[in-house]
C-alpha cells in the first residue's frame, strides 16, 4: 500500500521537483499539493494523507501554524518540515507544533526518502545538519526561548500578525479568520502592546525576522 503524501510549498517549481523525486520511489504517491498553510490544513482534513511535507514560509498561514492545526485536527498525519530555514528557533517550533521530521531544502533525495520511511515507523527524523545545529545551539535557545514570538503571542494573534505583515486589510483578515472587524482591531492592539511595536512597518519587519512570513510573499 502506497504512502500517501501532500506537498505544501508556495513555489510551484519546488512542488514539481519534489513530486518528480518522490514518485520515482516505489510505494510513494503524491495525492495533492498546496501553496499556503490554510489550504494545506483543509486538504489534510479532507484527504487524510499519511504524510505532509511542509514548507515553513508560506502565505496566509505559515508552516508552523499549519502543522499545529493539522496535528490537533488530524493527529494520525505525520508532518515533515522541508525548509530553507536552519535557525534553531524554527526547528524547535516545528517540533513543538508536532512535526516528526525536519530537513533543509538542499538535502539529497535519498535523505528525503529516509525521512519519510523513518516517520512512517513513528520515529523522529532530523537531517545531520539540523541535528548538529540543535546540539550546538541548545544552550542559546534555552536562554532566549521566552523571547520567541511563539511564546509571546497566542496562535490567533500570530495568525493576525502574519496577515497584517502580508498587507491584508482589517476587513480581509476578519473574513479569512471568520471573526469581526472589531476583533481584528483588538488583536492588533494586543499584538502591538505585547511587542511594544506600534507601526505596521515595524510589525512587518518583526514578523519576517521571526519567520512568520518572508519578503517574497
Amino acid at each position: 500500500m502506497s504512502v500517501r503524501i501532500i506537498l505544501a510549498d508556495d513555489h510551484k517549481i519546488v512542488r514539481e521537483g519534489l513530486r518528480a523525486l518522490i514518485e520515482k520511489r516505489p510505494g510513494f504517491e503524491v495525492i495533492a499539493e498546496a501553496e499556503d498553510g490554510r489550504t494545506t490544513v483543509k486538504l489534510t482534513k479532507e484527504l487524510s494523507p499519511d504524510i505532509v511535507i511542509m514548507d515553513i514560509a508560506m502565505p496566509d498561514m505559515n508552516g508552523i501554524e499549519a502543522t499545529r492545526r493539522i496535528i490537533e485536527q488530524v493527529p494520525n498525519v505525520k508532518v515533515i518540515a522541508l525548509s530553507m530555514h536552519s535557525d534553531i528557533r524554527f526547528v524547535v517550533e516545528m517540533l513543538k507544533a508536532g512535526a516528526s521530521g525536519y530537513l533543509l531544502k538542499d538535502c539529497a533525495s535519498e535523505e528525503l526518502t529516509n525521512a519519510i520511511r523513518a516517520v512512517m515507523k513513528n520515529r523522529t527524523y532530523l537531517s545531520p545538519d539540523i541535528a548538529d545545529i540543535v546540539i550546538k545551539d541548545y544552550s542559546r535557545l534555552i536562554s532566549k526561548e521566552n523571547l520567541s514570538v511563539f511564546s509571546i503571542l497566542t496562535a490567533r494573534e500570530r495568525e493576525a500578525l502574519q496577515l497584517l505583515a502580508e498587507g491584508k486589510t482589517t476587513r480581509e483578515i476578519a473574513t479569512l479568520l471568520k471573526i469581526s472587524v472589531k476583533t481584528v482591531e483588538t488583536y492588533r492592539q494586543k499584538i502591538m502592546d505585547k511587542l511594544n511595536i506600534y507601526s505596521i512597518a515595524e510589525l512587518t519587519k518583526y514578523a519576517i525576522r521571526e519567520g512568520l512570513t518572508s519578503l517574497d510573499k
